[in-house]
């Protein structure tokens, strides 16, 4: 396993270099440019408070306090036709901001239109369950309890959904490591074996890109296929597999390799 290195000011540095291309921001347009839209922010604005709200993207973006958020799903659902939640989640922004960024994506049918309602909440704060509005919402809160630990008051279960219930940690910040921390590397051995047997069989490896070509157990090495187990000396000749039956597949042509062409011309 990797030596883990602190990612607390991970949003702090560049993204980008002068070797990358740097995608231009999404233009955005006056809610006023669409006569439906224009309409449902005065419907919401009546009787809420909108912090920002724009067009982007052919959709709407209003941004509005969180504890509003119950009341404006509501209202979104009932008077103005947006009768789907079709994603919800947060979006970390602990190191810039110290908190999350809450999104919900409605769809009305009946007017073809997407809207997405956004809310910021500081961290360790609650947000409203939309469950009782939306079922979809069950699960993406958990969900984002899970990977977040964002919790939703009033949830009829506001248990994990991804990871196990005794599972320390939240996946998805983006100071938590790639390969996992420590309690990921010892959580199946101490759980199955105890952590007696840590000395005895090891952390788990959870980092994907390593790959031992020399590890017949679980690596297949493509044209120097051995059986399981056997001891690898670096030297083994090359051996030549068929990939298909010995008299072929009907009206399928036979695969020879020395008329195979590779192809390097990605228009071609």
């Amino acid at each position: 396993m990797r030596v883990y290195k602190p990612k607390d000011n991970v949003q702090k540095k560049a993204y980008y270099s002068d070797r990358f291309f740097i995608s231009p921001q999404v233009p955005k347009f006056d809610v006023e440019s669409d006569e439906v839209f224009a309409k449902d922010l005065e419907a919401i604005k009546a009787k809420f408070e909108v912090k920002e709200a724009y067009i982007q993207v052919e959709q709407m973006v209003v941004f509005i306090n969180p504890e509003d958020n119950f009341k404006v799903l509501e209202l979104l659902k009932n008077d103005l036709e947006y009768t789907q939640l079709s994603e919800m989640s947060a979006i970390d922004w602990l190191a810039d901001k110290q908190g999350f960024e809450i999104f919900y994506q409605m769809l009305s049918m009946n007017k073809r239109k997407r809207l997405r309602i956004k809310m910021f909440i500081k961290n360790g704060e609650a947000v409203n369950s939309v469950e009782k509005l939306f079922r979809s919402a069950d699960w993406s809160e958990r969900e984002m309890f899970d990977m977040f630990g964002i919790e939703a008051n009033n949830h009829p279960f506001m248990k994990r959904i991804l990871m196990p219930y005794d599972w320390k940690g939240h996946p998805l910040l983006k100071t938590y490591p790639l390969e996992g921390d420590e309690f990921a590397a010892w959580y199946e051995v101490d759980k199955i074996f105890g952590k007696e047997a840590r000395d005895i069989i090891g952390p788990e490896l959870r980092d994907t890109a390593k790959v031992d070509r020399y590890d017949s157990d679980r690596f297949v090495r493509l044209g120097h296929e051995v059986p399981k187990g056997t001891t690898i000396t670096g030297n083994e000749p090359k051996v030549e597999q068929n990939y298909q039956e010995e008299d072929g597949v009907f009206l399928v042509k036979k695969l020879n390799k020395k008329d195979s062409v590779i192809v390097t011309d990605p228009q071609r």
